[in-house]
């Protein structure tokens, strides 16, 4: 599992020594976007998400420097996602965060330019396609992510857990152990209302091979779990949005 994260990891540390950010050439669906609301088209083809997670799939934590995953067991159809704009069956591998040093701004997508204080990823690997995570990352269709914004408001007690275990890995490179955490309890109560577009991983290699799920709901947390105690800011330029990127909304 490690072997994996550890290679975009290594990506990850080239790319935020840069002052500007990267730039693929011939590349038209590079993420993270801002998506414009009024833009957004109406796709009646959407169909409702189907989520799977079975917490007994979570392994660990780990720390690659730059942020802590959530790793879980993808070597079996036991927590998946399917439907809405997915033709195939994708399994869990990991979620993180993306966040800002003063909870002010740190989300990746913005909304009609709007940040929030942090964005939750839960990263899926097309398993119906391919045999391992390593083969989907560099296909077109190979990994769809779920996007959830998070407010600061009141505290969110499913994820006092995982806040919990943090200290444990608070060095680089840290591993903890981590188990029966269902990470349905971080989506939002309506997680059929959304918006999709065919984009990129955030962090080199950048491939485009996303499928993102970008919830229009978003989850409050408290000041102390967003906070800066065990997280630096890690939240990436937003690219530039290209003509050709369309943004559905299942949703009129």
């Amino acid at each position: 599992k490690r072997g994996t994260r550890w290679g975009l990891s290594i990506y990850l540390s080239i790319y935020l020594s840069l002052s500007e950010p990267l730039d693929i050439p011939g590349g038209d669906r590079q993420s993270p976007i801002d998506i414009v609301v009024r833009k957004s088209v109406f796709d009646p083809q959407l169909r409702p998400l189907k989520v799977q997670y079975d917490p007994r799939t979570c392994q660990q934590i780990w720390n690659n420097g730059y942020s802590f995953l959530v790793e879980y067991d993808d070597t079996t159809d036991k927590s998946t996602l399917k439907g809405g704009p997915l033709e195939d069956q994708f399994r869990l591998c990991q979620f993180h965060f993306h966040w800002g040093e003063n909870n002010a701004w740190g989300s990746e997508h913005s909304i009609d330019r709007r940040l929030y204080p942090a964005e939750l990823h839960l990263v899926h690997w097309n398993s119906d396609k391919y045999s391992l995570f390593e083969e989907a990352v560099i296909e077109e269709n190979g990994l769809a992510v779920i996007a959830v914004f998070l407010k600061i408001g009141k505290r969110h007690e499913g994820l006092q857990k995982l806040v919990d275990a943090l200290p444990a890995v608070r060095h680089k490179d840290s591993v903890v152990e981590f188990t029966k955490f269902d990470p349905a309890c971080l989506l939002p109560e309506k997680i059929d209302d959304y918006w999709t577009y065919a984009g990129s991983l955030t962090t080199p290699p950048l491939t485009e091979a996303v499928t993102w799920i970008v919830m229009k709901q978003h989850i409050e947390v408290s000041h102390d779990q967003v906070g800066g105690r065990y997280l630096c800011e890690n939240f990436v330029f937003l690219k530039h949005v290209h003509d050709s990127t369309t943004v559905n909304t299942n949703y009129q």
